[in-house]
């Protein structure tokens, strides 16, 4: 979680000049565990089926295509990750942000005025590697960006996002 820190440029390029960054976070690397799991039961699936069809011409044309199925896993698996690696959740001054996407970007975005009810949850398996859901709602309208999945550190993200969304009369003084 960054607080101040600058963006990288490819969320920076869609900031106004007139917002201040105030959170940042990257998804939590938890949205990779469905691809680890594929990649690795990919591999366990070719080593057995290697040991399967071990000898012999079809034998050895059956494994050219298990491993290259594999191999393809493997090539889906490392798009996953570069495409978490440039996922982010920004919430500025005035608006929320999540920007997904490696060749299309997408950017989703709600004004801070325009939210008014936001919630959280957390899976159990959410609450035991430490992300959550951010549920978003406007005044009767369909948002672009109404749930934010796997976001780290939820509760205290929460509170920080919920401070900004709906200030004490004390810091609206100020």
């Amino acid at each position: 979680m960054t607080h101040g820190d600058s963006a990288p440029s490819s969320v920076n390029r869609y900031l106004l000049p007139h917002e201040q960054q105030v959170i940042m976070v990257r998804r939590h690397p938890a949205i990779l565990l469905r691809p680890v799991a594929e990649v690795l039961g990919g591999l366990i699936i070719a080593a057995l089926l290697s040991r399967f069809f071990g000898g012999g011409d079809a034998g050895g044309t059956a494994l050219v295509v298990v491993w290259w199925l594999w191999l393809l896993l493997l090539i889906r698996f490392v798009w996953k990750v570069a495409e978490w690696s440039v996922d982010y959740f920004v919430v500025t001054s005035k608006r929320m942000l999540l920007t997904t996407g490696l060749i299309t970007r997408k950017v989703a975005m709600m004004p801070l005025g325009k939210v008014t009810d936001m919630s959280f949850q957390r899976s159990l398996l959410g609450r035991m590697l430490g992300y959550g859901e951010f549920i978003l709602e406007s005044a009767g309208q369909d948002q672009a960006l109404s749930t934010v999945e796997y976001i780290p550190y939820p509760e205290t993200l929460y509170l920080e996002v919920c401070q900004m969304l709906f200030p004490s009369k004390d810091d609206s003084d100020d």
